[in-house]
């Protein structure tokens, strides 16, 4: 912890660049160059000093283990106030047009392209995805889903006349608590707050503060979109001292959750002390069944899918399903994929299109490298991979090998749990019964994945596996589709329509039937 950041004054934005490396003290100093502090809350319309100004977190570059920039420590005394402030603003904002909220996202997806050069760099550090990745996928997720949902509310149906006398309504379900991941930041950021403020509600964003730096630049960018203040309010901070005060007050009419399956359960009970609507897309242990009519293409192609944002996506396909008449082949395929992927650091040019950077943190480190140790207590047999360090990367960054684990079952921990690293582990079975079986036995249900040259009969099982969205030969998904789980991988659906309605109410409005003329 620098201790003496909070000695200097603050106005206007709450970005300073503390200069370690360079002379220059532009808010666009590269972030190689300078320590970063964010010591402030965004609340209502203004960069305002959190009620707790001597305490600080720390956000650690993944690539080296070191500290690069410090934010503000939030409290429930700052998130009441977000809260209300969100509160003041909802009878204004919801009464606006569609059109005149429209104009407003459009604008704040202007004035983001301004900040998208820092956000992509900014990930490279507190996330460690490689600069390509940062850039081409991470920080294009933003606008992506804004203009998607500016796209959706033109054709939504507002209005329903269901007959003569009654009318379905939808409306804007009042102030959301939105707590987003540190794994795909703007991704969850985008998919709550675009169609919630285009549903006429008003926001309070809890980033995780493992990745809060690309949170305080899109703030940013609503500030200078002239957002009318109460709209849009961030509180950075832990989940005792904010997620829980938006998940209990009375005045927040919805919370949005993206995270582990623990804390949302925790927040469910939370918010039912209020009868607030919680929805949640929580964890995953997401399995590929590989018939045994799987090519060698099909079968590298997915089993790769587990090394995307260095393993730590909640979708991720941690366990395949081999055939055992084929199983050793199929090991063999997944080990020659996985060791013609490199671990970089992120900052690393010359890294190609499918390599890896470092996990996000020395927590999410140390847990993945536990699961690994696990697992080879366990009895599974680790074909590539393992507890060393990859080469030519910093000892003191986060940096995990590609893991194979063979001979697996699912009641080993290392199968069961859900690991968030780039672990794959394949299990054998003998019909597809089976198969079937083993894919389904387990808490979760966020995604699955069926590979095999019969596009028919592979759908066949698809229909069978008891998930929220299921991949058949392909790891494409439309645009619009729904992203959710079934069991303890959540509740709510993510994306498109699907997504839009999460944010509303539905009102019956009854009027006296015409008269027969």
């Amino acid at each position: 912890m620098l201790h003496f950041l909070h000695h200097f004054p603050r106005s206007g934005f709450a970005r300073t660049s503390l200069v370690l490396r360079s002379a220059s003290t532009k808010a666009s100093t590269p972030l190689a160059a300078a320590h970063l502090l964010y010591d402030k809350q965004y609340i209502n319309g203004k960069w305002v000093p959190s009620s707790n100004k001597d305490s600080f977190i720390d956000v650690t570059d993944s690539n080296t283990g070191e500290i690069f920039a410090t934010v503000a420590d939030g409290t429930a005394v700052d998130t009441e106030q977000a809260i209300i402030a969100a509160s003041n603003a909802f009878h204004s904002w919801s009464n606006l047009s569609l059109l005149e909220r429209k104009r407003y996202i459009q604008q704040i997806l202007e004035e983001y392209e301004k900040v998208k050069p820092d956000i992509a760099n900014a990930l490279t550090k507190e996330l460690g995805a490689p600069q390509e990745f940062a850039k081409n996928v991470h920080s294009e997720l933003y606008p992506s889903y804004s203009r998607q949902y500016l796209s959706i509310v033109d054709e939504y149906e507002w209005v329903e006349e269901l007959d003569d006398i009654s009318l379905v309504v939808k409306e804007p379900i009042g102030v959301v608590g939105a707590i987003t991941p540190w794994n795909w930041p703007l991704n969850q950021i985008a998919c709550k707050m675009v169609p919630a403020l285009l549903a006429g509600c008003t926001f309070v964003l809890k980033p995780s503060e493992v990745t809060p730096i690309n949170a305080y630049l899109l703030t940013e960018a609503v500030h200078a979109s002239g957002l009318p203040p109460g709209v849009f309010n961030m509180v950075c901070g832990t989940g005792p001292k904010v997620g829980e005060v938006l998940a209990t007050h009375p005045l927040v009419d919805m919370v949005s959750f993206t995270g582990s399956t623990g804390v949302g359960k925790h927040l469910h009970m939370l918010g039912s002390s209020t009868v607030k609507r919680v929805r949640s897309e929580l964890g995953g242990r997401s399995a590929i069944v590989v018939l045994p009519d799987a090519t060698a293409e099909q079968i590298e192609m997915m089993a790769t899918h587990v090394l995307g944002n260095s393993g730590q996506s909640c979708d991720a396909l941690g366990r395949m399903l081999a055939p055992a008449s084929r199983y050793e082949e199929i090991v063999q395929i997944a080990r020659d994929a996985f060791e013609k992927v490199q671990v970089v650091e992120a900052s690393n040019e010359a890294a190609k299109t499918g390599d890896i950077g470092p996990v996000a943190s020395r927590t999410q480190y140390d847990k993945i490298r536990s699961y690994i140790q696990k697992g080879i207590e366990e009895g599974a047999r680790l074909v590539t991979g393992g507890l060393e360090a990859p080469l030519n990367t910093p000892t003191s960054g986060y940096f995990i090998k590609p893991t194979i684990f063979a001979d697996a079952h699912n009641d080993m921990t290392v199968v069961r749990d859900e690991i968030f690293g780039p672990v794959l582990c394949i299990i054998p079975y003998e019909s597809e019964e089976e198969a079937i079986d083993i894919a389904n036995d387990t808490i979760y249900g966020l995604s699955n994945a069926v590979i095999g040259a019969n596009q028919e009969h592979a759908m066949k099982i698809a229909s069978r596996l008891r998930s929220g969205q299921v991949h058949v030969n392909t790891l494409s998904r439309g645009p619009t589709s729904p992203f959710g789980g079934y069991k303890q991988s959540g509740d709510g659906r993510e994306v498109g329509t699907y997504g839009l309605e999460e944010f509303l109410q539905i009102k019956s409005i009854h009027r006296p039937k015409p008269a027969v003329k």
